[in-house]
């Protein structure tokens, strides 16, 4: 077999944006293991891909996944494990009781930067579970998330899915977030099993997946699909996060294509959340610029944006309170959700998805309850990291 002796990239086809990779032997198939040449072609394609694919990692440590995910962004402090938290991108907020991630996985005991994800009970001794104890995961569901979620007869007679939230990785709150997420799929179910997401809002959208496909929307086509008077808009434009936004939105319900809440005042009142400062409330500009393409991302996360702030030609500021800062939001966003700018990734075992957080939206989708072919949950087990940057993402206007 020829040995490859540089790291190859190979745009995906018939998709918009998204490319494979070949790591070259001196690896060891072990993609923290490149030599600084290939890793800024490995970082150059994150950035210029935005999601990149490279097959065969089922048997990749925490340890260098942390390592990889880590080495893309020097302006990560080091983790300050005395202070309870490690350098996840999500912070020590992520377990919170009352958090719409509280029930997203658990932490690898050795790697804790990297989260275990998945679907189903796993023993000690299975792979990817190194925490020499039984775990029990549940797949994040629109069920417990939607406004109206769909009926189970909907899920298991007719198929069908929904994108749980589309969203960016970030706690949206004091840490900045992470430039770019790693995730690992070490047990995925048989990608032969489709379920089709139906968007419920007249257009007649459908869109066919593997069951659990990972959706991922680029930041810069989206950005392009704006009128010219919303490119003006996104430019000027700074969106305010809640604090605690994931505890902040839980008790609401989301808008059936994920893209944003149901405006119904059931969010927690700023008074009942855990203690906040306002130093911490992130406030980030709409548009976030890749530092290597120059393109433009809209970047927004329509679930946990609180205000939008807007200047005026006349140096004013407009602000759009929740409500009708999230019909803003759900405006912008909508057309870049359609079924021709979506990258569905259908995984197999081993595939580890490097994706630029800074430049793509993505989402979750599949229902693993009670589908298996032996009528029980299908089971699924990941790696996920991502940290928190040393910086916020910037607008650097166009010349």
């Amino acid at each position: 077999m020829h040995k490859v002796e540089k790291l190859v990239v190979t745009p995906l086809a018939k998709t918009p944006f998204g490319c494979s990779i070949t790591l070259p032997h001196y690896a060891n198939n072990d993609p923290s293991n490149l030599n600084d040449e290939d890793f800024k072609q490995l970082y150059e394609a994150v950035l210029t891909y935005l999601v990149v694919i490279i097959p065969g990692q089922a048997e990749l440590l925490p340890k260098s996944q942390y390592v990889l995910t880590k080495r893309f962004d020097p302006s990560i402090p080091e983790p300050k494990p005395e202070s309870g938290f490690a350098g996840y991108g999500h912070g020590k907020e992520f377990r919170h009781t009352q958090s719409v991630l509280r029930k997203d996985g658990t932490s690898v005991k050795s790697q804790p930067q990297v989260q275990i994800l998945g679907q189903g009970v796993f023993e000690a001794d299975e792979p990817g579970n190194e925490n020499g104890e039984t775990i029990s995961l549940t797949h994040p569901s629109h069920t417990s998330f939607h406004h109206k979620p769909l009926t189970q007869d909907q899920i298991k007679n007719e198929h069908r899915t929904r994108f749980y939230r589309w969203h960016i990785d970030s706690a949206l709150y004091d840490l900045s977030p992470p430039l770019i997420t790693t995730l690992l799929g070490i047990k995925v179910p048989p990608s032969k099993q489709t379920q089709t997401v139906v968007y419920e809002d007249g257009s007649g959208d459908e869109l066919e997946l593997t069951q659990g496909a990972t959706c991922f929307v680029s930041g810069a086509i989206a950005y392009k699909n704006l009128s010219e008077e919303d490119k003006i808009f996104a430019q000027n434009t700074t969106v305010e996060y809640a604090p605690h936004p994931y505890i902040f939105i839980s008790p609401a319900g989301a808008t059936s294509d994920g893209l944003t809440m149901v405006s119904e005042s059931k969010e927690f009142a700023f008074d009942k959340l855990p203690e906040w400062e306002e130093s911490k409330v992130k406030k980030l500009p709409m548009l976030w610029t890749n530092p290597v393409t120059k393109e433009q991302h809209l970047q927004l996360h329509g679930c946990c944006l609180y205000k939008l702030h807007t200047k005026q030609a006349d140096g004013t500021v407009k602000t759009l309170e929740l409500k009708d800062a999230r019909e803003k939001a759900h405006q912008l966003m909508r057309p870049s959700i359609s079924p021709k700018e979506v990258l569905p990734h259908a995984w197999s075992q081993g595939d580890l998805v490097i994706f630029y957080n800074r430049g793509v939206w993505h989402s979750v989708t599949g229902e693993f309850k009670g589908l298996g072919s032996d009528g029980q949950d299908e089971r699924r087990l990941m790696h996920q990291c991502n940290i928190a940057s040393g910086q916020d993402p910037v607008y650097v206007a166009s010349a």
